[in-house]
């Protein structure tokens, strides 16, 4: 349901509330904006992810809108809202706080409820953070297998920027096992399924693998 449509749901509620006396509707209003809430704090936690990345500061409120969104969601029993919330507080732990320990086990619970939820995006984003940070400990075999199980869920929802993204990341673990012919051709691979999906923010870091490789 929209937020518009939620909104107007919760007015409705309201004159049920007030006008024909049903206590139940206010409980029932108060859920809808909850999840109106939910669905903004983690619309406005990713925009603020988005500003660091681009200039690589801080947003000192980022984290505070994902554990509300995650609050929000677990409260209304919404799995699948609850695995994308955990998925963004273990992306900020991973990327903004470079702090693998602490995001690892956010990362794996998103994993475990992005599944249970049948939502094949979310547990692909948590699978590719787990795979950066397997690489980052040097577990390169278990770092492959995330990569690869993320992209297989990338394309079968039709993901073709994220796939392109993951070819990258295979890319320096296939470099990183002595095989830089091979990682140099999935570069090239990565390079023109960015291009074909106009991801050129990803066909920047596919020039900057193939400068380093």
């Amino acid at each position: 349901m929209r937020a518009d449509d939620r909104i107007e749901q919760a007015r409705l509620l309201y004159e049920r509330a007030v006008f024909e006396g049903d206590t139940d509707a206010v409980t029932a209003a108060e859920r809808e904006l909850d999840a109106v809430e939910a669905d903004l704090a983690l619309a406005r936690g990713r925009i603020a992810h988005a500003r660091f990345l681009d200039g690589r500061r801080e947003d000192p409120h980022e984290l505070g809108l994902f554990e509300r969104a995650a609050e929000l969601y677990r409260n209304l029993g919404d799995v699948r809202g609850e695995a994308e919330a955990l998925f963004w507080i273990g992306c900020f732990r991973q990327v903004v706080r470079d702090d693998d320990a602490a995001a690892v086990p956010v990362l794996e619970r998103s994993h475990r409820k992005a599944v249970h939820a049948g939502d094949a995006l979310t547990a692909s984003y948590a699978l590719r953070h787990l795979g950066i940070a397997d690489q980052r400990a040097g577990r390169l075999e278990s770092a492959r297998e995330r990569l690869e199980e993320s992209t297989r869920l990338r394309c079968e929802v039709g993901f073709l920027p994220g796939v392109a993204a993951n070819m990258v990341g295979l890319a320096y673990i296939t470099a990183g096992e002595g095989r830089r012919e091979e990682a140099l051709e999935l570069l090239d691979e990565a390079g023109s399924i960015a291009e074909a999906a106009r991801a050129y923010g990803i066909l920047r870091h596919v020039k900057e693998a193939q400068a380093r490789l």
